[in-house]
C-alpha cells in the first residue's frame, strides 16, 4: 500500500496505526465531504436525494471500486468486519430516519417498517452493484422507492 502510494511505510503509520484506522479514517471522511443535505425538503423529496447519492456512489466512487475487496477482507478479519457493520449501520441511519419521519407526518405509509424499507432500498442499490455487470441506474431510483414505499400520497 505504501509503495503505490509513493511513500515509505513508516510515514503511513506515523499518521495512523495500522491499516484498519487509515480505513476507518478514509471511509469516514469520504463519507462526511460527499454526504447529501437531507435537512430540507419533503420526506420524499429528501429520499430520493439521499438514494441518488447513494446509486451515484456505487458507481463512480473509490468507495464502489473498494467494496468488493472490503468485504470480501471482512470475511477474513473479525475487526474489519465490526468496522464494517458498525460504519454501514451509522451510513444507513439517516435513511431509517427519514422512513421513520416520513411514516409519522403521513407522507409514507403507515404499514412501512423503517430498517426493513431501508434494507430493500440499499439492497437493491448494493445488489445490482454487486451481482450485475452495471450499477443501478440513477433515473429508476424514483421507480424503485414506487415499489417500496407505493406511489406518493
Amino acid at each position: 500500500m505504501a509503495a503505490r502510494a509513493g511513500v515509505a511505510k513508516s510515514t503511513i503509520y506515523r499518521h495512523w496505526r495500522d491499516k484498519l484506522a487509515l480505513i476507518e479514517d478514509a471511509l469516514a471522511t469520504l463519507h462526511e465531504s460527499e454526504a447529501p443535505d437531507i435537512a430540507t425538503g419533503a420526506p420524499r423529496e429528501r429520499l430520493e436525494r439521499l438514494l441518488l447519492h447513494v446509486t451515484h456512489i456505487l458507481s463512480h466512487s473509490l468507495f464502489s471500486a473498494c467494496l468488493p475487496a472490503m468485504i470480501e477482507a471482512a470475511e477474513r478479519d473479525e475487526r474489519l468486519r465490526r468496522f464494517h457493520h458498525e460504519f454501514q449501520a451509522a451510513a444507513r441511519q439517516p435513511l431509517v430516519d427519514l422512513l421513520r419521519e416520513g411514516r409519522a407526518t403521513g407522507d409514507f405509509p403507515a404499514r412501512i417498517d423503517p430498517e426493513l424499507a431501508a434494507l430493500a432500498l440499499l439492497g437493491a442499490l448494493f445488489f445490482q452493484r454487486l451481482m450485475t455487470p452495471s450499477p443501478y441506474p440513477a433515473d429508476k431510483v424514483s421507480q424503485l422507492l414506487d415499489t417500496v414505499l407505493g406511489h406518493p400520497c
